[in-house]
């Protein structure tokens, strides 16, 4: 273990010490930064069976949103306590995998940016380009390292970040019939958002009737939620994303099922209640006052047990035959304008 001053590292640390023989840990790679290796740490609980479903839960993607390391440690906690008491999370656990990566890029995080240590935007590194034009910068720029959203050298491999995370969820998640993952983000809107692929392209993924058929149950279960569902094309386009590059993997691949969502907190409704964080970079991204972390740290406990629950049962839910053409039209009525889905239709012609 580290001796890192980084916080979220260290309180990372603290619950690997304290997790138990159910949790399972290893160190998928270290980073140099601050004169120090710092470890990446996958942990895993649960049926590590190859017929289990499973839930993938990744954060500290971009060294600023440390919000999204938090999140996860909070619930990482959580669970670990309720393993020494709770007979029905032991049952729960046996039918489930989940696997946690929450802090994927610790140098960022200990030199306060967005990218890694050489200046990488690991959600611009994969190697795929957007198939319409993107947003100058934001939707990756290969002009500079000095210059926000760099995706890397043209060619070259992905940063040891990104193939770590490819590792672990080629190993844990895409060799099971079904898997979800989550990665946990902040910075875009006033209000949390769940992002589903593409980012490359407005053309919608090929497993748009389960997308929906996942929001259909949360929105039915949980009827009073603050979430947006939305593809994340819906809002800009990008080059090089991670999820994106996992995802098409998968669904050329076969009958398994793969379902990466991307959890965006509204970080612009912390900064409107509170204007003074815009004179701090990290209150760009962070909820800055102890009150509001508070709330932010549980408020999203509700999604993550859900994804957990929809994994375990997801044979109950997935939609089928007729079910999977209501599905899809309701995902394009509800997340494709009209003008799009002419568009679309000419294509497939």
């Amino acid at each position: 273990m580290t001796s890192c001053k980084l916080p979220e590292l260290i309180e990372l640390e603290r619950i690997i010490a304290s997790g138990g023989p159910q949790l399972e840990v290893r160190t998928v790679c270290e980073i140099a930064a601050g004169g120090q290796r710092l470890p990446v740490y996958a942990l895993a609980l649960g049926n590590p069976g190859p017929a289990a479903p499973a839930v993938g839960f990744f954060g500290g993607v971009h060294g600023l949103e440390r919000i999204g390391t938090q999140v996860l440690l909070v619930f990482l906690h959580s669970l670990l306590m309720r393993l020494r008491w709770d007979d029905v999370l032991h049952q729960q656990l046996s039918l489930v995998r989940l696997v946690f990566m929450p802090l994927v890029n610790p140098g960022g995080m200990w030199q306060g940016t967005r990218c890694n240590t050489h200046g990488v935007d690991l959600m611009r590194n994969a190697p795929i380009d957007a198939s319409d034009k993107v947003p100058f910068l934001l939707g990756g720029q290969r002009i500079s390292a000095r210059l926000p959203w760099y995706r890397g050298s043209a060619g070259g491999p992905m940063e040891i970040e990104n193939q770590a995370v490819c590792r672990i969820v080629r190993e844990e998640l895409l060799a099971r019939d079904f898997s979800l993952a989550l990665d946990c983000h902040s910075g875009f809107g006033l209000r949390d958002r769940i992002w589903f692929p593409h980012a490359y392209t407005a053309v919608p993924i090929s497993h748009l009737p389960y997308i929906s058929a996942l929001e259909y149950l949360f929105e039915q279960t949980y009827p009073h939620h603050n979430y947006i569902f939305e593809p994340q094309s819906r809002q800009y386009l990008t080059h090089g994303d991670l999820w994106d590059y996992l995802y098409l993997g998968v669904a050329a691949g076969g009958p398994r099922v793969f379902l990466p969502l991307t959890l965006e907190m509204g970080s612009w409704l912390w900064l409107k209640k509170n204007p003074r964080q815009l004179f701090s970079r990290q209150g760009f991204f962070n909820p800055l006052p102890g009150h509001r972390l508070q709330r932010v740290l549980r408020s999203h406990l509700i999604w993550f047990d859900f994804l957990v629950r929809a994994a375990c049962g997801y044979q109950r839910w997935l939609p089928q035959g007729d079910a999977c053409g209501q599905h899809q039209q309701r995902a394009y009525s509800r997340w494709y304008p009209e003008e799009l889905r002419k568009e679309l239709r000419g294509a497939s012609r």
